[in-house]
């Protein structure tokens, strides 16, 4: 029987963590699917998507993750997936854009692009935020496959863009790719 559990995991970033997490995922038999890992002023964060081939628990993760011998305190949730995770959603919808916005920084700015984003029916894939002096920078992956077209979201943004006094710039997934990868 093939077990499929999500597991988050949340602590103060330390050197080995990401070793001591997989370690204990695969000590119990486990198989990672999928891993996304970042670090936030000083914490770490991980989402896990794992396949175990015999009977683990979700408490069962949780104690053998609890019993790591860590510096840092390692907050971990474990659940059961009901259904396998579906491969064609980890791909990149066709109309995926980078929206970068920039702006002096100031309470709410994460919530009203946010809301602006689900105004115009855009959901938010991924999203990564930085202050740096005064200057917030928020870079979002976009799914823009609801908005009837593209140029009508160009349009609200400029307005909003000005009325917010932000800089925003919006571009296709792969011309952003193009333009800020560097080739190996």
């Amino acid at each position: 029987m093939n077990r499929q559990m999500v597991i988050s995991v949340m602590s103060k970033d330390r050197t080995g963590i990401v070793a001591d997490i997989t370690g204990a995922v695969y000590e119990l038999g486990g198989d990672l699917a999928d891993l996304n890992q970042s670090t936030l002023g000083g914490y770490l964060t991980m989402i896990l998507f794992a396949t175990f081939d015999r009977e683990i628990t979700p408490d069962m993760l949780i104690d053998k993750i609890d019993a790591i011998d860590s510096p840092t305190k390692l907050d971990v949730v474990a659940r059961d997936l009901q259904e396998p995770p579906d491969p064609a959603l980890s791909a990149l919808p066709p109309k995926t854009y980078i929206m970068t916005t920039q702006g002096l920084n100031r309470k709410g700015l994460v919530y009203g692009v946010s809301s602006f984003c689900f105004e115009h029916d855009i959901n938010i894939l991924d999203l990564a935020t930085t202050i740096k002096g005064e200057t917030y920078t928020m870079v979002l992956q976009l799914d823009l496959s609801r908005v009837e077209t593209i140029a009508e979201v160009r349009d609200a943004l400029d307005l909003y863009a000005r009325e917010q006094d932000l800089q925003i710039v919006l571009q296709h997934h792969d011309l952003f790719k193009v333009t800020n990868e560097i080739p190996f």
